[in-house]
C-alpha cells in the first residue's frame, strides 16, 4: 500500500498492485496485440501477394514495432494509464506523485518493456517488481510511475464506511459548527475534504482514517476549535463541510433578496401609436426674445364714458 499525493484525477491511497495482477494485465494485453498483429500481417500480406522475402519481413518487422510498442504508448497515453488488461482487473498507472501519466511516462515505459518484458519473457520485470517495496519494474523506476488498484473488494468498502455518531454528541456537534469560523479555511483544504469524502468508500480503512485525520487537523488549525471528543475525522469532515455549504447558500439567498429590494422603479414608456419608437409628449414652443428688444408692454384699457343726461353720446 502506498500513500500518494493527490493529482488530477487520481485518488489519494490506492494500494499498489502486486505481481499477480499485473502479469495477469500484461498477458492479457499481450495476447490481444498479438491476435490483432496476425490477423493484420495476415491481410496485408494477402492483400499484396507479390512482395519479396525483405519487402515482406520488413512489413511483419514494423507492424510488430507498432502493435508491441506503439499501441500500448497510445492506448496508455489516451487513456490515462488504463490499457485493456489494466481495465478488466481495476489497476491503473499513475506517476509517483499521484498524477495522471503522459505522453514521455507512456514512451520509456514502453521502450523499458521491450528489454524487460520481451526479450526476456518477463523476467526482469518480476525480479524488479518483486525487489521493489512499492511493486515497480525497471519500466517504472525510469518512468517515475506507478501502478495501483483503483477496485478495492467489497468487505474493504463494507469496512470503509463512516462510523455512527453517538446521538448525544449531535447537539454538541451542533453548536460546535455554529461557532466555527471558516474565513482562514484555504479553498485548497476544502478540495482536498470534498475528494476524500467523494472517495471514501474506495480507499482503504487505515489510509482513509489516516488522511482524514490529517485533513481534520489542518480544519482544526484553521479554525481554533478542536474536533469533539468521540466523533470520528472524517464525520467531522462532512459536518463541517455540510456547515460550509449552508451558509454559502445562505449568503447567497440574501445577495439575491438585497438586489431584488434595491432594484430602482423604471417608468413605462409613452406610448407609441404607429407601432414606432416611443414618441415623447409635445411640449408647446414659444418664440424667443431677443434680448435687445424687450416686449412691450400692454396699454391700459379706456374707463368708459357716461352717457350724457341728455342723451346724446360723444364720439369715442
Amino acid at each position: 500500500m502506498d500513500d500518494l499525493v493527490t493529482g488530477e484525477a487520481v485518488v489519494l491511497g490506492l494500494r499498489t498492485a502486486k505481481v499477480p495482477s499485473r502479469a495477469l494485465a500484461i498477458a492479457l494485453d499481450l495476447a490481444v496485440e498479438t491476435v490483432v498483429l496476425a490477423a493484420t500481417t495476415t491481410v496485408v500480406l494477402t492483400a499484396v501477394p507479390g512482395l519479396d522475402e525483405a519487402a515482406a519481413a520488413a512489413v511483419v518487422l514494423g507492424l510488430a514495432v507498432f502493435f508491441l510498442l506503439g499501441v500500448p504508448v497510445l492506448v496508455e497515453t489516451l487513456s490515462r494509464g488504463r490499457s485493456l488488461g489494466k481495465l478488466a482487473l481495476g489497476l491503473r498507472v499513475v506517476r509517483a506523485d499521484g498524477g495522471p501519466v503522459r505522453f514521455r511516462h507512456a514512451l520509456v515505459r514502453g521502450l523499458v518493456a521491450v528489454l524487460e518484458i520481451s526479450m526476456t519473457m518477463g523476467a526482469v520485470a518480476v525480479i524488479a517488481s518483486v525487489v521493489s517495496p512499492q511493486g515497480r519494474r525497471l519500466g517504472d523506476v525510469f518512468a517515475g510511475t506507478l501502478v495501483v488498484r483503483e477496485r478495492l473488494p467489497m468487505a474493504a468498502r463494507r469496512q470503509s464506511d463512516l462510523p455512527p455518531v453517538h446521538p448525544g454528541l449531535l447537539h454538541a456537534i451542533g453548536e460546535h459548527l455554529v461557532a466555527l469560523d471558516f474565513s482562514a479555511v484555504p479553498d485548497g483544504l476544502w478540495l482536498a475534504v470534498r475528494q476524500l469524502l467523494g472517495r471514501l468508500g474506495q480507499l482503504d480503512p487505515a489510509v482513509a482514517e489516516a488522511m482524514a485525520g490529517r485533513l481534520a487537523a489542518d480544519v482544526v488549525g484553521r479554525t481554533g476549535r478542536p474536533v469533539p471528543y468521540g466523533v470520528h475525522p472524517a464525520a467531522y469532515l462532512g459536518a463541517v463541510l455540510t456547515e460550509r455549504q449552508r451558509r454559502e447558500w445562505e449568503r447567497a439567498a440574501e445577495a439575491a433578496r438585497r438586489q431584488a429590494g434595491a432594484a430602482p422603479f423604471a417608468p413605462a414608456a409613452p406610448f407609441a401609436p404607429h407601432g414606432g419608437v416611443p414618441v415623447a409628449p409635445a411640449v408647446p414652443a414659444t418664440p424667443p426674445l431677443h434680448p435687445a428688444s424687450p416686449a412691450p408692454a400692454p396699454a391700459p384699457a379706456s374707463p368708459p364714458v357716461p352717457p350724457a343726461a341728455s342723451g346724446f353720446a360723444p364720439p369715442a
